[in-house]
């Protein structure tokens, strides 16, 4: 690794803030280029028009047609969060907009392979359906979706992902990177996609006086919404984080649905002080570890019962699933690391992108892998696993660094080696593909040679950006506090990280790994608490650090307690 830089966001100064908006938030929200309170705090009344997502009137056509012939939707969603989320949504959203046969499915990520594959469109046979509705997933399932049409069905397909040269033979797509679609935000997730559906579906019913009474709150389907946008790790841009504010809101009211209640209650948080990061460190894994080592059918199970206790079971189900995800992911991550210090023990350094294989891999956690060696490294990785126990069939996720598209990256590779790829698709920094065994070393060599050539050194360079120093006066809990409710923060819009020099006035190891700091500002007297997750490193400090840090409320202790989270130590 090349080692991590601690640089400082320019300042941008702008005036006109109401005085309710603390003068740190105002630094903060300006430097992120949300110079108005408008762009800062969105609102729903600010979203985008849904029919500006080309596609969309064929695609509410397709849902008109079915609701009033009472036909039945099957509603196919995908084995992570965005997809678990976006399949509970459709169904609810579609049963309140007068749907009377609505089923969800999922496929089985060891049966059936990723999205609508021929094998789950076989199985979904029994079920009869009469039109097929894909949630974050579909455009790159041109088998799938054409033995469904050989059937007779009918397939609207809704994602986010980018598309291939050619676009699937389904009725109606709905998808902001597809070719010709001048919606302005493209960086929907696919929960945000479905979400846009249900919104035109409800004005077409409206206009054609075909809504239920008294007409339904579509704004009840927030939670899923704010959920699944998070986890799914897309740019906060203006319209998501309108979403996604609205979303928290409902979840903090007590407002969301019985299984995001008890996911919230499972995972020891508090629905009343909730937030994005909550979100994406301890309600999405729990979702996710369904889909990575079990069935995701029980997530969206979850996330569709009405039932508080019920929706308790479940939830502690998939608690234990993810406590045995993070035994797994440990072990695999322990031999990945173990096999990169191979590996820069005989070059040297680690190479400028890594791929990592095991044949007693889980295919459900090597994204998790790929994501650790990624952080650690921090240059592109490729972790891959047989797609089930004794195949020579390889299932790999890829993690990238800012500066790097990944998708791009495999398709470059593939258009230089036609047929090494059977299957790709993702996104800037995550992809997944396909691979046969026997091709792992050619594709190991292309993509490094990829790499190689087309790869900016200077992005290797771990680089921290910081929001600058903290003035003394703004280590209290009412800074911590508004820091905490003024996001939501998450992927391009990033959570508030400052860095300053403090004295250690003592330390410790917490569970052989992280570093418990008492820390003092020069200048005041009061210690400040810090922690240091995965910052011990075998040595005791130094007397005085330079951190990179974020500033909490210290839920744990209460009151006017704060506390440091810190991201980066190194002597001052």
């Amino acid at each position: 690794m090349s080692g991590t830089r601690i640089a400082r966001r320019a300042p941008v100064v702008c005036d006109g803030w109401p005085p309710s908006v603390q003068p740190l938030l105002q630094r903060l929200y300006a430097s992120r280029g949300a110079t108005t309170l408008e762009l800062a705090r969105p609102r729903l009344a600010q979203l985008l028009p849904p029919e500006g997502l080309l596609g969309m009137a064929q695609a509410t056509a397709l849902l008109a047609e079915a609701i009033a012939q009472d036909q039945h939707i099957v509603v196919v969603g995908d084995f992570d969060c965005d997809g678990a989320t976006a399949c509970a949504l459709a169904v609810r959203g579609l049963v309140l907009l007068g749907a009377r046969h609505v089923s969800p499915a999922v496929p089985n990520r060891m049966v059936h392979g990723y999205g609508l594959s021929p094998a789950l469109v076989e199985e979904l046979d029994a079920l009869k359906p009469d039109l097929l509705v894909t949630v974050d997933h579909g455009i790159a399932c041109h088998a799938g979706i054409a033995l469904a049409k050989a059937k007779g069905w009918k397939v609207l397909v809704t994602d986010h992902h980018l598309p291939g040269e050619r676009l699937p033979v389904a009725d109606a797509i709905v998808n902001p990177n597809q070719p010709g679609c001048g919606f302005p935000s493209k960086v929907l997730a696919g929960v945000g996609v479905m979400f846009y559906v249900l919104m035109a579906l409800r004005r077409a019913l409206r206009q054609a006086g075909g809504l239920p009474s008294p007409e339904p709150d579509l704004t009840t389907l927030l939670d899923l919404v704010a959920v699944g946008t998070v986890a799914d790790l897309v740019p906060l841009d203006a319209n998501n984080r309108a979403l996604v504010s609205a979303g928290l809101r409902r979840l903090r009211a007590g407002q969301g649905c019985a299984g995001l209640n008890a996911l919230i209650e499972v995972c020891g948080r508090q629905a009343a002080r909730l937030t994005a990061s909550d979100i994406g460190f301890a309600i999405a894994p729990r979702l996710n570890a369904a889909g990575r080592l079990e069935d995701m059918a029980l997530g969206i199970a979850c996330l569709l019962s009405d039932d508080p206790q019920a929706a308790r079971e479940m939830a502690q189900v998939l608690h234990g699933i993810n406590a045995e995800r993070r035994g797994v992911q440990q072990q695999m991550t322990d031999e990945a690391e173990a096999a990169i210090a191979r590996l820069a023990a005989s070059e040297g350094q680690a190479p400028v992108a890594v791929c990592l294989f095991d044949a007693d891999w889980h295919p459900g956690v090597v994204g998790l892998v790929a994501s650790k060696m990624k952080d650690r490294l921090h240059r592109p990785v490729i972790a891959f696993a047989p797609a089930e126990p004794g195949s020579t069939q390889l299932r790999g996720s890829a993690r990238s660094i800012p500066g790097f598209h990944i998708r791009d990256a495999l398709a470059a590779v593939d258009a230089r080696h036609e047929g090494l790829i059977p299957r790709f698709g993702g996104h800037a920094m995550a992809a997944g593909l396909t691979l046969a065994l026997e091709d792992l070393p050619a594709f190991r060599d292309a993509f490094l040679a990829y790499t190689q050539q087309s790869l900016d050194q200077a992005l290797l360079q771990h680089e921290l950006l910081s929001d600058g120093e903290l003035l003394g006066s703004e280590f209290d809990i009412q800074h911590a506090m508004a820091l905490r409710d003024g996001g939501p923060w998450g992927q391009g819009y990033p959570e508030p990280l400052f860095d300053g020099c403090f004295d250690v006035l003592d330390w410790r190891v917490l569970s052989e790994r992280h570093l418990k700091l008492v820390l003092r500002l020069e200048g005041q007297q009061a210690p400040i608490n810090a922690i240091h997750f995965g910052g011990w490193r075998g040595d005791a400090p130094p007397s005085r650090l330079r951190l990179a840090f974020r500033l909490c409320p210290d839920d744990y202790r209460g009151g006017t307690a704060i506390q440091l989270i810190v991201e980066h130590h190194e002597a001052a």
